[in-house]
């Protein structure tokens, strides 16, 4: 088979899906109960990205994680789609693939059917299991009692629902978790304390349930009758000289690579790859139902897997248009997510103005505009919303919008939480963290960058500061993995500009980008514990290392139930950093501590960064905006009267 593109980076097919499923299983007809946790697009050489010509594709490969759970044994495969043939199937010895979905959506039948279980649901007041929840959760390398740490294991708590639409998580059965075997199927240790009544009242939060809804909001219609200004081929965008690749990527979710900006005929490289490597939600309660609590949402339960399909009036308005993304299931069959990415613009205000008061009776004003490529994905009781937004002054931004529902534990009439809020009646929703991690392969003006640190400083009273207010920025280049463990400073005003020695712009300065972090937490669990080991990412706000091909996941490329690896052990090898191949991984995110407004549903926090061109242009490239509707007129840009506040809407 030849297989051709329309961009080296694009997602596999369903047709290239089930051919690289069938040459795996063609290969080992020995292994008939096989599962495919991943099957994933093998990225192709950065060279060959770089130097593509359509008209002389580049060879498609397909990377496969495979499970035999009669053997407890994993596999990684790689397939050539060009011929159909097995490049390489090798075995990780006691490795875990991710949690696959159909292993979730089992736990109900398993623990409903555990006579043990259903004695212990009995023991804490459930008797009617039709319309019990189960939840997994990760289960780490924390110590199971009586159970082999080889197993292939998830716990399990439960949730009562009144009905099928009802809120669950309003009603968590506390003291008591279940440790299933995935591959036996079977519950294999249960553990239990003493029994909590459920708490009382309802969570929910649908139109009929919560009373009376506002009658004095108004319509809003966003309308574009000429279309929208951005043009999509295949999963490539091209808006107001921006160009980039946009996917699922089954682990990282929303991906945007190629990014690339048309800088007077000449087209520029920014952001060769950038999506979400990892993250990591721990919670902050030591009870015996809580304390094992942490995911590793994109290397522990695929994050891709979780996006969902976006409709128009709901998750995106104005004049929409979107990307599907083709995933497999475990069984290696492929299924299409409709509408899994939403492409829009939005108006955001002033890009520019200025009123020369003194001279001219007319300010000069531009609107800011943004095109927007987002996706929602849910996982369990959260909702992730991923938005990359594209602007006219050539900045970059991400936002992560966090909402859907708190996690929650029941508690006994009149206690406080020690580690939590009470959110409602005996229900408390213990304190937690949403740390991510962001991979941005960067690529300003080529391949050959140096990462740059920049603070803000106030020199000191001195022979050329007599006045004591000096202002500089104080640079440090790092120039070595061994430096590349960084953190924020918000008094300084610290960024991280990403420079291109060899480029230099109209001031024989190097040209470059600067991330501006956001200034948040890092991991507040204990340095030597489980957790701090295991997500050693979320314990700085960047890293900077060398490019290497096999490093994608700062975590490590399999967190199930895995000790630790990724980013703490590739800065061991001090790679040189100057003029090279660099990677950032800048960690973000919050510490929640839950207020009663974060309940039955959880009002968007949002978190996120920024990569703004610092040198990259010789000047603002947004001049050339043109003004907007009604540029002159006495209501847009004229000096206004004394008293015409109000008329002029101000």
């Amino acid at each position: 088979m030849t297989t051709t593109t329309a961009h080296p980076y694009d997602p596999l097919t369903a047709e290239e899906i089930e051919k690289a499923v069938g040459v795996v299983r063609a290969s080992h007809p020995q292994r008939g109960a096989m599962k495919f946790p991943l099957v994933r697009l093998d990225l192709p050489d950065k060279g060959q990205v770089r130097a593509y010509d359509p008209s002389r594709p580049i060879p498609r490969v397909a990377f496969l994680v495979v499970y035999d759970p009669e053997a407890s044994a994993m596999f990684e495969a790689r397939v050539d789609l060009t011929d159909d043939s097995l490049v390489s199937f090798k075995h990780l010895p006691g490795m875990q693939p991710p949690i696959m979905i159909d292993e979730l959506m089992a736990l109900d039948e398993i623990v409903k059917n555990d006579p043990a279980a259903v004695e212990a649901l009995a023991r804490h007041g459930v008797d009617d299991l039709s319309q019990v929840q189960f939840d997994p959760w990760s289960t780490g390398t924390l110590p199971i009692e009586g159970v082999d740490a080889r197993r292939r294991v998830i716990r399990s708590t439960a949730y009562v629902r009144h009905f099928t639409e009802d809120n669950g998580y309003a009603r968590p059965v506390g003291n008591l978790v279940f440790v299933v075997d995935c591959d036996t199927r079977s519950v294999v240790a249960i553990t239990e304390g003493d029994p909590l009544p459920l708490p009382p009242e309802s969570g929910n939060y649908d139109p009929g349930s919560v009373g009376p809804l506002r009658d004095d909001l108004r319509p809003i219609e966003i309308t574009q009758p000429e279309g929208p200004s951005f043009t999509v081929s295949g999963n490539v965008i091209e808006w107001q000289r921006w160009r980039l690749h946009a996917h699922i990527d089954v682990v990282e979710g929303l991906v945007i690579s190629d990014v690339s900006y048309l800088d007077e005929g000449h087209r520029r490289s920014i952001v060769h790859r950038a999506g979400i490597s990892e993250m990591v939600v721990p919670y902050g309660d030591t009870s015996d139902d809580f304390y094992f609590r942490n995911v590793f949402d994109a290397g522990e339960y695929s994050l891709g897997k979780t996006v969902g399909s976006l409709s128009l009036g709901c998750d995106c308005l104005g004049e929409i248009r979107y990307l599907d993304a083709v995933l497999s299931d475990e069984s290696g069959t492929p299924h299409t997510v409709a509408n899994a990415i939403c492409l829009h613009e939005e108006d955001y205000g002033i890009l520019w103005k200025h009123w020369d008061f003194r001279y001219v009776e007319q300010a000069e004003v531009r609107r800011s505009r943004r095109l927007v490529v987002s996706s929602i994905h849910t996982i369990g009781n959260y909702e992730y919303g991923f938005f990359w937004y594209f602007y006219l002054d050539g900045t970059i931004q991400f936002e992560a919008k966090l909402t859907g529902i708190v996690q929650t534990r029941a508690v006994a009439p009149g206690e406080k939480p020690a580690y939590g809020t009470l959110v409602a009646p005996q229900l408390d929703a213990p304190n937690h963290q949403h740390l991510f991690n962001m991979r941005l392969d960067m690529e300003v003006d080529g391949p050959r960058n140096t990462v740059v640190e920049v603070d803000a400083v106030g020199l000191p009273i001195g022979p050329d500061n007599p006045y004591g207010n000096a202002i500089v920025a104080r640079r440090t280049e790092i120039t070595n993995e061994r430096d590349g463990r960084r953190m924020c400073d918000p008094l300084t005003a610290r960024t991280w500009k990403i420079t291109n020695p060899g480029v230099r712009n109209r001031f024989d300065e190097p040209v470059a980008y600067k991330l501006v972090p956001f200034v948040g937490p890092t991991l507040l669990a204990a340095p030597e514990s489980d957790l701090a080991r295991r997500a050693e990412f979320a314990r700085a706000h960047l890293w900077v290392t060398r490019y290497s091909p096999d490093e994608l996941h700062a975590a490590g490329d399999y967190p199930n139930q895995h000790p630790g690896d990724g980013i703490g052990q590739w800065i061991e090898q001090e790679r040189d950093l100057a003029d090279t191949d660099v990677v950032l991984w800048h960690t973000f995110g919050t510490s929640h501590l839950p207020r009663p407004e974060d309940w039955p549903i959880m009002p968007c926090e949002y978190v996120g960064f920024a990569l703004k061109p610092v040198g990259f242009f010789d000047r603002n490239p947004s001049l050339d905006v043109p003004p907007p509707a009604g540029h002159g007129a006495k209501s847009c840009h004229s000096a206004p009267q004394q008293g015409d506040g109000d008329r002029h809407g101000e």
